[in-house]
């Protein structure tokens, strides 16, 4: 499925919004259930809120799933979105799956696999060197991240061996196609 400019969570994913995000004093119960891309800006959440209003574009640096600490936009996501059109893909085999996440600075945190945020249809996508797909993680520390395939390791104790190293992967450089 390919969703422009707004794409269902599904079914949904319970969360606390930040205060700030939504002009209350505390933190605020909400119903995660919609995701908007909008180049060179972060993920925006569309959230059902308790209290029974409907925002929309939350950043998801401003959603919780628990006791959380402060969270930055650069630990949310490592890049901006650089498109309008995706697809939202959970890949079952992915299910639940534990994994080990390294932030924009370098930092390394543990978290369960969601869903995956698959962009389409802008110049970047379109660059074998440059397309990515974007893991969506509920990290162990209440926060959610975004993050590129690059920047996570699946952890399968039945088949991974990551050898203590974080792998250094070649990009893939050209397209490939039958007629070529």
């Amino acid at each position: 499925m390919i969703w422009s400019g707004a794409g269902p969570i599904e079914p949904h994913i319970y969360v606390w919004v930040d205060p700030g995000a939504v002009g209350v004093l505390e933190p605020i119960r909400g119903a995660w259930f919609g995701l908007v891309s909008l180049p060179g800006r972060t993920f925006g959440c569309h959230v059902l809120l308790e209290n029974g209003a409907v925002y929309r574009n939350i950043p998801l640096h401003m959603l919780s799933h628990g006791e959380a600490p402060e969270w930055h936009t650069h630990e949310a996501q490592t890049w901006d979105c650089y498109g309008t059109d995706f697809a939202l893909v959970a890949y079952p085999f992915l299910k639940r799956a534990r994994c080990h996440v390294k932030l924009r600075d370098g930092s390394k945190l543990q978290g369960e696999y969601l869903f995956t945020i698959v962009p389409m249809n802008d110049g970047w996508s379109e660059s074998p060197d440059q397309a990515k797909e974007f893991f969506v993680i509920a990290l162990d520390n209440g926060r959610f991240t975004a993050q590129p395939t690059n920047h996570v390791l699946v952890q399968d104790l039945s088949f991974v061996d990551p050898g203590g190293q974080w792998p250094v992967l070649k990009r893939q450089d050209k397209k490939y196609s039958v007629d070529d």
